[in-house]
C-alpha cells in the first residue's frame, strides 16, 4: 500500500525538522568549542602557544599582585590587572606573544635565533586595542645578543613604543628623533643595569601597523649597540602596565625571518646615480640633528654610494648612524654602511647625524651622490 501525499509531507516534516535540530546542535557544539578554546593564564609566568608557532606569556614580575590573561588565536587580552608601582620605576609586566626564544621557551618552528648578516627582512603586523583608564605603554620588543642564546637576558634590547598613557619614560634620556620604517620617533638610549635599551616612541598613538624589524635593528648597529654578526633571539608584542591595564590587548599579531638572502659586502660605489635627497633636521640652540633620505630615482641599481654636500660654516658633526661620514666639518661624505648600499630603482636609504653649530643655523646647498648632482625635497 503506497503512502497518501499527507503521509508523505509529514514524513518530510519530520525529516527537515531533524535536521534543523542536527543544524542547531552543531552550531551549538561550535559556539561552545570556540568559547572553551580562549585559555585564561593567570600563573606568574604562564604561558601558552596559538597559531601553532607563537608563544603568548603571562610574565609577571615586578609585583605579587594577580594578573590574567584571555588568549585566544590571534592574540590576549589583560583580564585582571592588580596592584600598580611606581610610574619612576620598572613596570610591573610584560604580557606578550612572541617568535622566537625567551629564556628557554621557544616558539614551535621558529628559525630564530638568527644572525644579523643572514637576515634579509623579517616582516611583521600588530594590532593593538588600547584603554584610558591605566597608565602602559604598547611596546613591540627586539632582542639581541652576540651569541645564539636561548636562554637568560640578551645584551640589547630594542623597543618600538606604539602608544604610552601617563607619566612614564623609556630607559635613559632622549638623543633625538629619526625618520624609521616611514615613521618619525623619539630616540632614548640608556641602560638598565642588566641590557643595553634603545627605545623609539611614537608621538601619537598607533593602533596597528605592519614593518620590518629589520630597519629598527639596523638603528641599533647603526648606533653602535650591535653588530652584524649578533643574533636577533626573539621579537614580542605586548604591554608594560604600571596602573591597572585590565581591558589592554593584543589582537593580532604575525611574526616571520627571511633567512639566507642577508645584506653582504655592498662593494664599492658603482658610477654616476640619478638621485633626490630629503633633509630633515630638529635644531636648538647651538646643536642640531639631521635625517638624510637618499633616493635612486634612476633605472639602474646603485651598488655602494657616496654622498657629498658641504656644512655650512661653524657646523660640526658629533656623531652619527646609518653612515660613516667624515670629516666633521666642511665638505663632507657621507659613505654607505655594509646593510644600505644597494639601492633599487625607485629604492631609498636613511642615516642622519647630530652635531653643533655657531651664528645663524642653514642646510647645506647642494649633494652630489657618486659625483652626480641630486635634487632636493
Amino acid at each position: 500500500m503506497r503512502p497518501s501525499k499527507h503521509h508523505a509531507r509529514r514524513a518530510r516534516g519530520l525529516f527537515g525538522a531533524l535536521l534543523t535540530f542536527l543544524a542547531a546542535l552543531a552550531a551549538l557544539l561550535t559556539t561552545t568549542s570556540a568559547a572553551q578554546a580562549a585559555t585564561t593564564i593567570c600563573e606568574q609566568y604562564g604561558s601558552t602557544t596559538v597559531q601553532g608557532r607563537y608563544v603568548v606569556q603571562n610574565n609577571r614580575w615586578g609585583t605579587s599582585e594577580t594578573q590574567c590573561i584571555s588568549v585566544g588565536d590571534s592574540g590576549f587580552t589583560i583580564t585582571q590587572a592588580d596592584g600598580s608601582v611606581a610610574t619612576n620605576g620598572a613596570p610591573k609586566s610584560y604580557p606578550s606573544i612572541f617568535n622566537g626564544c625567551h629564556y628557554t621557551n621557544c616558539s614551535p618552528g621558529t628559525n630564530l635565533p638568527a644572525q644579523l648578516s643572514s637576515i634579509s627582512s623579517a616582516p611583521t603586523s600588530i594590532s593593538y586595542s588600547y584603554v584610558s583608564n591605566a597608565v602602559y605603554d604598547a611596546a613591540y620588543d627586539i632582542w639581541l645578543d652576540p651569541t645564539a642564546r636561548k636562554d637568560g637576558v640578551n645584551r640589547t634590547e630594542i623597543m618600538v613604543w606604539f602608544n604610552k598613557v601617563g607619566p612614564i619614560q623609556p630607559v635613559g634620556s632622549q638623543v633625538g628623533t629619526a625618520t624609521v620604517a616611514g615613521r618619525q620617533w623619539q630616540v632614548w638610549s640608556g641602560n638598565n643595569g642588566s641590557n643595553d635599551v634603545l627605545s623609539f616612541v611614537a608621538p601619537s598613538a598607533i593602533g596597528s601597523w605592519s614593518f620590518d624589524v629589520m630597519d629598527f635593528v639596523r638603528q641599533a648597529v647603526s648606533r653602535g649597540l650591535a653588530q652584524n654578526n649578533w643574533y636577533l633571539t626573539s621579537v614580542q608584542a605586548g604591554f608594560e602596565p604600571w596602573q591597572n591595564g585590565a581591558g589592554l590587548a593584543v589582537s593580532s599579531f604575525s611574526s616571520s625571518v627571511n633567512t639566507g638572502g642577508g645584506s653582504g659586502d655592498p662593494g664599492t660605489p658603482g658610477g654616476p646615480a640619478a638621485c633626490r635627497v630629503t633633509y630633515g633636521t630638529n635644531v636648538w640652540q647651538g646643536g642640531f640633528t639631521a635625517d638624510v633620505t637618499v633616493a635612486n630615482t634612476g633605472s639602474a641599481q646603485v651598488n655602494g654610494w657616496k654622498l657629498a654636500f658641504a656644512l655650512p660654516s661653524g657646523q660640526q658633526i658629533t656623531s652619527a648612524w646609518g653612515a660613516t661620514v667624515s670629516p666633521s666639518s666642511g665638505a663632507v661624505t657621507a659613505s654607505n654602511l655594509a646593510y644600505n648600499g644597494q639601492l633599487a630603482p625607485g629604492g631609498q636609504t636613511s642615516f642622519g647625524f647630530q652635531g653643533t653649530y655657531s651664528g645663524t643655523f642653514a642646510k647645506p646647498s647642494g649633494f652630489t651622490l657618486n659625483g652626480t648632482a641630486c635634487t632636493t625635497a
